[in-house]
């Protein structure tokens, strides 16, 4: 569930919040090798959206191309973890509120970084 929190949330920040100043890459491209992705999150500010304490996006994406700038936890943000599993097919409005939650503290480390000259 957490997982599908932080991708709906990545996608409100790239499509609502701040369109004009973010990118995505794909992480499983990112960890099977993809060069392009990995030498982009070398030579841009990055932020890892993780859905729980595992760190996957956080700790791959240091493996490969460095320190992140932010490294944001679904379930350190939400203060609690989802007691049913959720699907495309079974999104509630609970759902998105916590997505939306979760984006807007995006936003606010986007901001940081732009707001210290970082790309």
């Amino acid at each position: 569930m957490e997982g599908t929190v932080s991708r709906v949330a990545t996608r409100l920040v790239l499509e609502k919040y701040r369109p004009s100043n973010t990118v995505t890459i794909c992480l499983p491209l990112f960890l099977a090798g993809g060069t392009e992705e990995r030498a982009f999150a070398t030579e841009h500010s990055t932020i890892t959206v993780d859905g729980c304490e595992k760190l996957c996006a956080k700790i791959g994406t240091e493996r490969h191309s460095g320190k992140v700038t932010s490294a944001l936890v679904v379930t350190r943000l939400t203060g609690k973890t989802h007691q049913t599993p959720c699907s495309g097919r079974r999104w509630s409005d609970k759902d998105l509120n916590l997505s939306e939650k979760v984006a807007k503290q995006i936003a606010k480390e986007v901001d940081k970084i732009l707001n210290s000259g970082g790309n």
